[in-house]
């Protein structure tokens, strides 16, 4: 690890939108590991804005995530499908429909991106959804930066390392958050890291990350001993009082609800895992009324609003992998040490 990201432990903090800032990111860096943050759910302003605290937060590496998916065409019939179909929860909270406006919710990778990855100059630049167009791409790879993007099957990888990344993320279906397939939308491609991972070992020549389920030191070592160059983990890091985890979902994660998750679609149209709630089991898990990643966003998030509002994570997207027996209420830092194997 220390080779290929010049970090002292052989541990990446996932990136999380939604759950963190820049802090997280920095406390992680600065404690040995390859602190990552997420940049996919705010516009240039205010990226700038966090990244020019990140710098001056840490002079160790860190990763900058971005996501690279392919905005769907916005259909009205289809977003008014997906309202009515939560318009028995809006009359609940009095939530007019009529004023809920849809929006994309999350960005993929632009120019204004590369702009800020050529001014920020990120030792590691990072992809979920596969990667952006060839130019753009280019534009990151002439910073220096490392290029990493998320493989949920063996043919991702290929088609990865085919594309030029310089690592490969393999992310087992026990992870939290979105699910980084792209080549298809068939969930039953799907496996577990421990089986993921040995297969692209085997299949690519570059270096291979692994993510999901990994919570402890042995699940470190395991990832390491099966050929993977760094472990990747999120959820383990929700509960440091680095995150800005919300109180709902810290609660979650803490309740024996968090043996309990699901890959759902109610949130943002994708596949995404995280802790079974009403609108999950209401709903879900997988809606065909919501409509694709991200456009689904828009529509829920009035709801969680009002549910938060009143100390409900009823229709709070609170993601979790399958293994929350890590989740540390300490610093990132003790959580490292923790990790290290």
């Amino acid at each position: 690890m220390s080779n290929f990201f010049g970090t002292e432990l052989p541990i990446i903090q996932a990136p999380m939108a939604g759950v963190q800032d820049y802090r997280l990111a920095a406390a992680v860096s600065n404690a040995g590991g390859l602190g990552s943050f997420p940049c996919a759910m705010l516009g240039p302003d205010a990226l700038r804005a966090e990244l020019e605290t990140l710098k001056a937060a840490t002079g160790r590496p860190f990763n900058l995530n971005f996501f690279a998916h392919t905005p769907p065409v916005e259909n009205e019939t289809r977003e008014q499908n997906w309202r009515r179909a939560l318009e028995p929860f809006y009359q609940e909270f009095g939530i007019n429909s009529d004023s809920i406006s849809s929006g994309p919710g999350r960005m993929p990778f632009n120019l204004e991106s590369a702009a800020i990855v050529e001014e920020f100059r990120p030792a590691v630049v990072s992809f979920h959804f596969g990667l952006p167009e060839p130019s753009l791409l280019e534009r990151v790879r002439g910073t220096g930066a490392k290029v990493l993007s998320t493989a949920t099957t063996v043919e991702e990888a290929i088609w990865l390392e085919q594309h030029g990344v310089d690592a490969i993320i393999a992310q087992g279906l026990e992870a939290g958050g979105h699910r980084g397939i792209f080549l298809s939308t068939d969930m039953t491609t799907q496996m577990g890291t421990f089986a993921l991972l040995p297969q692209v070992v085997a299949k690519v020549k570059i270096s291979v990350i692994a993510a999901g389920g990994i919570a402890d030191a042995r699940g470190v070592k395991a990832a390491l001993d099966l050929g993977a160059v760094a472990a990747q983990v999120g959820t383990a890091f929700l509960l440091c009082r680095e995150a800005t985890t919300r109180p709902v979902h810290r609660e979650a994660l803490k309740s024996p609800n968090a043996r309990h998750t699901a890959v759902t679609n109610v949130f943002s149209g994708g596949p995404a895992r995280g802790i079974v709630n009403r609108v999950v089991r209401e709903l879900g898990p997988i809606s065909r009324e919501a409509p694709p990643f991200p456009l689904a966003t828009g529509a829920v998030a009035p709801l969680r609003a009002a549910a938060e509002a009143a100390g409900s994570g009823d229709f709070s997207p609170l993601w979790c992998g399958q293994n929350a027996s890590g989740c540390h209420e300490g610093s990132a830092a003790e959580l490292l040490e923790r990790l290290a194997p």
